[in-house]
């Protein structure tokens, strides 16, 4: 039983580490939004917690975990808004990066949509619907960034992003249905989804658009 405790234990912590990394990032590339778009600091930090929190909470309120993990846990607020002022003062590190709002919203994507769909299936949720609301947490934060910073949500665009995270959150699912360890299974969907999106962008990969 003790040792069950601990395995249990640990997983958490990992769990809950890849979440506060996909918070990390998200917060990053908001962030990185900001300084492109002439924001002042304030402007620069409070895009990159929104960008950070808005899927998370998003998930959370439609699968009923009251309060939202973000609004219930100092925690992710403090490192939103340490990564959106570390962003301000140090942003010049990231300009050699070709795209490094894509970069980081690619690696946001990726874990919320693997992390939201462990989360929706511990709260009962069908697989089916917890892949749904894993996708949503992680197109959540970049819809709520491109549309403060008036442009259209990458997602309509009829690229590879929803798809990617929806992808992402499937193998996640099909991971735990197998038995495989949590942290394995949420590994392999973030990888997945993140090298999905960076093929997409760097092959210029797209649904179908009218013709």
């Amino acid at each position: 039983m003790e040792t069950m405790q601990l395995t249990h234990s640990t997983t958490t912590f990992f769990l809950n580490l890849i979440n506060l990394l996909g918070i990390f990032a998200f917060a990053i590339s908001g962030a990185m939004r900001g300084v492109r778009s002439q924001m002042d600091i304030f402007g620069i930090v409070v895009l990159g917690v929104v960008t950070a929190v808005s899927g998370g909470i998003l998930r959370d309120l439609l699968i009923g975990a009251i309060p939202p993990e973000a609004i219930a846990n100092w925690h992710i607020m403090a490192l939103a808004v340490l990564a959106g002022v570390g962003v301000f003062f140090f942003h010049h590190l990231f300009d050699h990066l070709r795209h490094p709002v894509l970069l980081f919203d690619a690696a946001g994507l990726g874990v919320f949509a693997a992390t939201g769909a462990q989360k929706a299936l511990t709260y009962g949720l069908s697989p089916v619907m917890a892949a749904v609301l894993g996708m949503i947490s992680g197109i959540g934060g970049g819809m709520v960034r491109d549309i403060l910073t008036a442009e259209i949500p990458v997602v309509l665009r009829a690229e590879i992003y929803a798809s990617a995270a929806l992808l992402g959150a499937a193998v996640t699912l099909v991971g735990d249905y197998a038995h495989l360890p949590a942290i394995e299974s949420t590994l392999a969907g973030a990888s997945l989804s993140f090298i999905l999106r960076m093929m997409a962008l760097y092959r210029h990969w797209s649904l179908p658009r009218p013709r």
